[in-house]
C-alpha cells in the first residue's frame, strides 16, 4: 500500500491502487477457475451457490443472496439454470409461500466430490502454502468487512 506521503500523481498511479490489485486478482482467479468449472458444467457464480449449499443445504433464496452478496434478480435466473441442470431443487415454503428453499439434488451432492479438486488447483497456481492462503483469505475478508461498514 502506498504511503500517504506520496504525491497526488504517485497516489493515482494504477500500480498503487489496492482496488485494481483486488480487481485484477479476481479476474485472474476467474480465468483460472473457468476451465476447471467447465469440466463440472458450472459457471463461477453457480459454483459459489453450490459451495454455500454444500456447507448448509436447504437455505432460502434470501439467505443464499445474503451469503453471496447477490440480489434476487441476479440469483433467481442462476438458480433456475442450476435447477434445469438437475443440481438443485427450489421448493416453496408451505408456511410462507413467499419463501423459496433451495436444496441440493443427489446429483448436486455428488458433484461435490468432483469439485474437491478446484481449491488444490488454486493452491498450485498461486504457489502459496495452505497457511498463506488462509491468511490472505482472512485479510481480504477483513478488508471487505471494513469497506462494507464504511460504505
Amino acid at each position: 500500500m502506498p504511503s500517504t506521503s506520496l504525491s497526488a500523481d504517485e497516489l493515482l498511479k494504477l500500480d498503487n491502487q489496492l482496488c485494481f490489485a483486488v480487481y485484477s486478482a479476481s479476474l485472474a482467479m476467474t480465468r483460472l477457475y473457468k476451465p476447471l468449472l467447465e469440466k463440472l458444467g458450472l459457471t463461477y457464480p453457480q459454483y459459489l451457490v453450490l459451495l454455500v449449499l454444500w456447507e448448509r443445504d436447504g437455505l432460502t433464496v434470501s439467505e443464499l443472496g445474503e451469503r453471496l452478496s447477490l440480489d434476487s434478480g441476479t440469483l433467481t435466473p442462476l438458480l433456475k439454470r442450476l435447477e434445469a441442470s438437475g443440481l438443485v431443487a427450489r421448493i416453496r415454503d408451505t408456511a410462507d409461500e413467499r419463501r423459496v428453499h433451495v436444496s441440493l439434488t443427489a446429483a448436486g451432492r455428488r458433484l461435490k466430490v468432483r469439485a474437491a479438486e478446484v481449491p488444490g488447483c488454486l493452491m498450485a497456481a498461486s504457489q502459496c502454502s495452505v497457511p498463506e492462503l488462509v491468511s490472505l483469505t482472512q485479510q481480504v475478508q477483513a478488508l471487505r468487512d471494513r469497506i462494507k461498514k464504511a460504505a
